[in-house]
C-alpha cells in the first residue's frame, strides 16, 4: 500500500511526531496514517466558548445601563457615579496588591495626579486653548497618570514587599505635602475648581445632567473593567502572577522581577488615572485631598474587605466604600470606628474578604450542601446584630459624652431616646452585647462543627468522582 506522506519528508515528519510524544517510526519505515492525524489535531484545536462568562459581562453590562432607571434620585446618580470611579480605582490597585503582591501606600498620588491634571485641561478647554472634548478628559488624567508612574516607578519597583510599601508611602507623603508647596499647580487649601459644561454640545450632550455624566462614566467603568480582566490573562499578567508567589524562581528562568512589577505599576496608574479624570467631571473640583495619605488608605482597606485575591473582589470593596462614605458617615460621627472594627474583624476571621465568602458558599452550593446552612447564617446574623446594637449604644453614648456634651445627656440612637448619665442605659446596652456575645459563641461552634462536617462531604466526593 502506499505511502501518504513523500519519503523525502519522512525524515522531517518522524522527528515532529518525537516531539508530540509520538514514537518514531523505524528508519525505511513509511507514515501511518494514526501520527499524521495526531499531529493535526495538535494544531488545530478550539477552546469551546466560554457561556458563563459571556452572561456575566452581559449582566454586569445591564446593571450599569439600568440601574438610574431603577434609582432616580439625584443622590441616587451621584452615588452610582461615584462607585462607578471607585470600581476603577480599586480594579486599579488591585492589579498591584492582588495580583502582584504589591501592597502600596501611595496610589492616590496617581489617580490624585490624573485629577489635577484633567482639571488643568479642562480649564484649558474652557478656555478655548485646547480643543478637546471633554469625554476625552478622563484619557488625559490616565495618560498624565502614566506619565508620573514612569518617573516615579522605576524607583518604587526596585524593592518588593515592605521596602517597596515605605516607599510608595513616601512618595505619597511627599506629593501631598507638595500639594500644600505649591498652590499654582495644586491650589492649595482651596484646591482648583473647573466647569464640565464646557464646549459645543456633541449629539446633544453637555453633561450638565447628572445622568448624563453617569452614563459617560458607565461607559469607561465597563471598557476600564474588560481592559483589566483581560490583562489577568496576558502573558504579562501571568509573570505578575509569578513575581508574586515565586520571585527567586521567575529570575532563575531568566525574567527581571523589577520590569514586570514596573511595567505593572505603570498600567495600575493609567486606570487610576483614569477614575481621577472621572472624578474631576464628577465633581468640577480637585483639592489636595486627592493625593492625601487616608485616600490611598481607603483604597488599601476597601479593596481588602472586597477580597484582593478574586477580580470582582475589588468591585464589592467600592460598591462599600461609596456606601460607606455617603451613607454610613451621616448616620453617625463615629462611622470610622464601626469601619475599623469591620476591618479588623475581617482580618481576623475572613482575610480574604467578602468575595472569599461568597466563593467559599458557591463551592458549597455547587455540591447541593448549601441549603443545609441557612439556618445556621440566620442565627449567626441575628445574634451578630446583637451584639452590634449593644456595642453601637454604647460608643453612640461615648460620642455624645465627648463630642456633643453641651447639648445635654439625650441623644437620639435608632428612634429611641437615651440619657448618657443614666446607669440603665450603659446597663441595658451592656447587657444586650454581652448576651449577644455568648449566643453568637454558642451559634458559631455549631456552625464551625457543621461547616466542617460539609468541607469533609466535599472532599470526599471531589475524590470519589476523580475515580470515575
Amino acid at each position: 500500500m502506499g505511502s501518504l506522506i513523500d519519503p523525502q519528508s519522512a525524515p522531517a515528519v518522524r522527528q515532529e511526531d518525537s516531539r508530540a510524544g509520538v514514537p518514531m517510526a523505524p528508519p525505511g519505515a513509511t507514515a501511518a496514517p494514526g501520527p499524521a492525524k495526531a499531529d493535526r489535531t495538535r494544531y488545530y484545536e478550539f477552546k469551546p466558548l466560554n457561556v458563563g462568562r459571556w452572561i456575566i459581562w452581559t449582566l454586569f453590562g445591564i446593571v450599569l445601563l439600568v440601574a438610574p432607571r431603577v434609582w432616580t434620585s439625584s443622590l441616587a446618580h451621584t452615588m452610582l457615579s461615584q462607585m462607578g470611579i471607585a470600581i476603577i480605582v480599586c480594579l486599579s490597585y488591585n492589579m498591584l496588591l492582588g495580583q502582584g503582591g504589591m501592597l502600596s501606600f501611595g496610589h492616590a498620588v496617581y489617580s490624585g495626579m490624573g485629577s489635577f491634571l484633567a482639571i488643568h485641561t479642562l480649564n484649558l478647554v474652557t478656555a478655548g486653548a485646547w480643543p478637546v472634548p471633554v469625554s476625552l478628559i478622563p484619557i488625559v488624567g490616565g495618560m498624565s497618570a502614566m506619565f508620573f508612574a514612569v518617573l516615579l516607578g522605576y524607583v518604587t519597583t526596585k524593592k518588593a514587599a515592605t521596602p517597596f510599601a515605605m516607599i510608595t508611602l513616601g512618595i505619597g507623603e511627599l506629593v501631598w505635602a507638595m500639594s500644600l508647596m505649591f498652590p499654582e499647580f495644586f491650589g492649595g487649601e482651596g484646591g482648583i475648581s473647573g466647569n464640565r459644561v464646557t464646549g459645543p454640545p456633541r449629539f446633544g450632550i453637555t453633561f450638565g445632567p447628572q445622568i448624563e455624566l453617569y452614563y459617560l462614566i458607565a461607559v469607561y467603568t465597563f471598557a476600564c473593567t474588560a481592559l483589566m480582566f483581560a490583562f489577568t490573562r496576558t502573558p504579562l499578567g501571568r509573570m505578575l502572577n509569578a513575581v508574586r508567589d515565586n520571585p527567586e524562581r521567575v529570575e532563575f528562568i531568566g525574567y527581571d522581577t523589577q520590569k514586570v512589577r514596573y511595567f505593572a505599576f505603570i498600567i495600575a496608574a493609567f486606570f487610576a488615572g483614569i477614575s481621577g479624570g472621572l472624578a474631576t467631571l464628577n465633581f468640577e473640583i480637585v483639592t489636595s485631598e486627592v493625593v492625601s495619605g487616608p485616600r490611598s488608605g481607603a483604597y488599601l482597606l476597601f479593596t481588602f474587605l472586597g477580597g484582593a485575591t478574586f477580580f470582582f473582589g475589588p468591585i464589592v470593596g467600592a460598591i462599600l466604600m461609596v456606601l460607606a462614605f455617603v451613607l454610613l458617615s451621616e448616620f453617625t460621627k463615629a462611622w470610622l470606628l464601626y469601619l475599623g472594627l469591620i476591618f479588623l474583624f475581617m482580618v481576623m476571621y475572613a482575610p480574604g474578604g467578602i468575595a472569599s465568602l461568597i466563593m467559599m458558599n458557591l463551592r458549597v452550593a455547587a455540591f447541593g450542601r448549601l441549603r443545609e446552612l441557612w439556618v445556621s447564617y440566620l442565627a449567626l446574623g441575628a445574634t451578630a446584630l446583637l451584639v452590634l446594637l449593644g456595642a453601637a449604644g454604647m460608643i453612640e453614648m461615648v460620642y455624645h459624652l465627648k463630642l456633643d456634651a453641651a447639648l445635654g445627656s439625650q441623644l437620639r440612637f435608632l428612634g429611641a431616646t437615651l440619657d448618657a448619665y443614666s446607669v440603665n442605659s450603659w446597663f441595658g446596652f451592656a447587657f444586650v452585647m454581652l448576651t449577644g456575645i455568648g449566643l453568637f459563641e454558642l451559634t458559631r461552634r455549631h456552625f464551625v462543627r457543621q461547616w466542617g462536617e460539609i468541607q469533609e462531604f466535599i472532599e470526599k466526593e471531589i475524590k470519589r468522582r476523580e475515580t470515575l
